[in-house]
């Protein structure tokens, strides 16, 4: 099957097709670390790691690069506040590493750099010289802007017009740029100087002292990380414009490439009809989040939406989530004991749940490959839990192999894919049990073929000794494990 996404680019679904058949070229759009992170945030991170995962999982080398925003107006703001710290550094590194933090509860896979504004300056000074240099950017009293009207295709992310778009940045800038929706690439220094009664960062350049624009740092840093032409880029969906747009102008004016071949947006999360948000106060921290209903139970509430769908937060919504995850948890586990149970037989075949197997490995794959349908993906999880409690509840003795496919597809899909938490009390890979007592049975059967029928002995009371009951049958010998 063919991973198929939805473009934001084109508003079209599309095949993905990435420009080395070996690997995927992913970055996001990472944080302003100005505050603790909440679930809308991490929406967009769990939504992330899971493509991350299944692009992995279909075979990919994913290099997957995450920026930290460390220099904004926002952390500067923050300076003196609650014991934070005295600079605007000091502050963002306190956030990183809660972020850093609040990733690790929820099971992410790390990304292979998260690159950081304040130790780009130089790559960000050089792009803006190179828009200069080509005539896509001006400078006005020691800041730099990009003038949109020299880029053709300005507003084709957002799907707008130059002459109907309003004014970009604070309204002090506008007597120094040529369009109203021109936006900074650098800002002169004057507005944030490097002292101890602001604590904003300045670095010297060309043009002033002065600061990044926010729109330039991804476009920089991607550059410098994954290259000119990324495969998939992803954000939230208030991002599309004016950020995303501007990096598209930014970067394909520098280098006459295509920026982005797939945007991927992710749909804010919602909580009394209006987007959650720091600046709304109307947030629930990841943390805090975590410590009440456990990383699962939110993992599986972010997932239960597909990532470009609306999804709303309430206590309700979460409670059935939390149950969802124990329903999957819950069946998972009764596989496993039942597997390791003196009824489950090699011999005892169950067509419909080797069927169900079946169905949800291919349903699974079918969902993931639909513009990674997660609410589908865990669907077909769920729909494999009751087969295997049906097959439980209703007969004495358990199809080993239809059960030991069942406990490998859980932790396949449902953990090296959806992320849950589903190994983590001790139990091994039962079909690598299987497949070690198979290997010793068959160096038993070759020890009684060379009249060595002592050895072979020692080597089925080995394996009893372990727990495993063999038993020599007219077709060879069978197992079942027992309580050891």
């Amino acid at each position: 099957m063919t991973l198929h996404v939805t473009n934001t680019l084109t508003g079209e679904r599309e095949t993905f097709e990435p420009q080395d058949p070996e690997s995927v070229l992913l970055y996001y759009c990472g944080l302003t670390v100005s505050d603790f992170a909440h679930l809308g945030h991490a929406r967009s991170w769990v939504h992330v790691d899971v493509m991350h995962r299944w692009l992995e999982h279909s075979g990919y080398d994913v290099r997957h690069v995450e920026n930290f925003t460390d220099v904004n107006e926002k952390i500067v703001a923050r300076i003196g506040e609650d014991e934070l710290g005295d600079s605007e550094g000091e502050i963002a590194q306190k956030f990183i590493s809660e972020v850093i933090e609040d990733m690790r509860s929820l099971n992410l896979l790390r990304a292979e750099v998260y690159p950081r504004v304040s130790e780009h300056i130089p790559e960000i000074i050089d792009l803006v010289e190179t828009l200069i240099e080509k005539g896509y950017a001006y400078e006005s009293n020691g800041s730099v802007y990009f003038d949109v009207t020299k880029f053709e295709e300005y507003g084709k992310l957002s799907n707008q017009q130059v002459e109907e778009m309003e004014a970009q940045g604070e309204e002090d800038e506008l007597a120094d740029k040529r369009h109203a929706a021109d936006f900074a690439l650098w800002k002169a220094g004057e507005a944030h100087p490097d002292d101890a009664s602001s604590g904003g960062q300045t670095w010297e350049s060309p043009w002033s002292e002065g600061r990044p624009g926010w729109h330039i740092e991804c476009s920089a840093m991607s550059q410098t990380h994954l290259g000119d032409t990324i495969d998939i880029h992803v954000g939230g969906q208030d991002l599309v414009f004016p950020h995303h747009e501007n990096e598209i102008a930014q970067s394909e004016a520098a280098t006459g490439k295509q920026f982005v071949n797939y945007w991927l947006h992710v749909r804010l999360l919602e909580t009394g009809g209006e987007k959650m948000s720091s600046s709304l106060q109307n947030y629930f921290t990841v943390r805090n989040a975590v410590a009440e209903f456990g990383g699962d139970a939110i993992r599986m509430f972010l997932l239960s939406t597909a990532y470009n769908n609306r999804q709303t937060y309430s206590e309700e919504v979460l409670e059935e989530a939390v149950e969802r995850w124990e329903r999957l948890e819950r069946g998972y586990e009764r596989a496993v004991e039942a597997v390791d149970s003196p009824t489950a037989r090699t011999k005892v075949e169950d067509d419909a749940l080797r069927a169900a197997v079946a169905e949800t490995r291919d349903t699974f794959a079918e969902a993931m490959n639909d513009d990674f349908n997660t609410r589908e993906a865990i669907t077909a999880l769920l729909e494999l839990v009751s087969a295997v409690n049906k097959h439980l509840d209703s007969n004495e003795e358990y199809d080993y192999r239809a059960l030991c496919d069942a406990v490998e597809t859980f932790e396949e899909l449902g953990e090296d894919v959806l992320g849950f938490a589903l190994v983590g009390d001790g139990e091994g890979d039962v079909h690598l049990l299987e497949e070690v007592v198979e290997l010793v049975l068959d160096l038993r059967e070759q020890e009684r073929d060379s009249g060595n029928y002592e050895r072979a002995d020692e080597l089925r009371d080995d394996l009893e000794a372990l727990g495993v009951e063999v038993q020599d049958t007219d077709e060879g010998p069978t197992f079942r494990l027992g309580d050891t």
